[in-house]
């Protein structure tokens, strides 16, 4: 696993994205999101946000075209947070245990598309 701060500094790289992957749950993700998975060996995180892509959370309008997803770390346990807006929380996944090497991380789903926010 690459460190914090060489995942950091890679991450800012990622303007756009010309290639998109399909997640085995259905949604899809950019170039950025895959570095994200490998360099910080967190497939899981895509895991747990596709798994959240359910009539539950859906039934929000506002939530069908743009989430934003934010992961929390502290002392080696996270708390996985799905907003429709900046301060608007509809869904908290506690983790009890993680090795993801970034104290915080924020991601945007848009239209079933995951990606970094440089790649908005």
């Amino acid at each position: 696993m690459e460190s914090a701060e060489q995942i950091n500094a890679k991450l800012k790289r990622f303007v756009g994205s010309d290639e998109i992957y399909k997640h085995w749950l259905g949604i899809k993700y950019t170039s950025g999101i895959k570095y994200l998975a490998e360099a910080a060996e967190c497939f899981w995180l895509l895991d747990a946000i596709a798994s959240h892509q359910n009539a539950n959370l859906l039934s929000l309008p506002q939530l069908r075209e743009f989430q934003i997803w934010r992961l929390v770390v502290q002392e080696k346990s996270g708390v996985l947070i799905c907003e429709w807006d900046v301060g608007k929380e509809v869904l908290r996944q506690e983790i009890p245990y993680t090795n993801f090497p970034l104290p915080r991380i924020k991601l945007y789903l848009i239209e079933k598309v995951l990606l970094l926010p440089s790649e908005y």
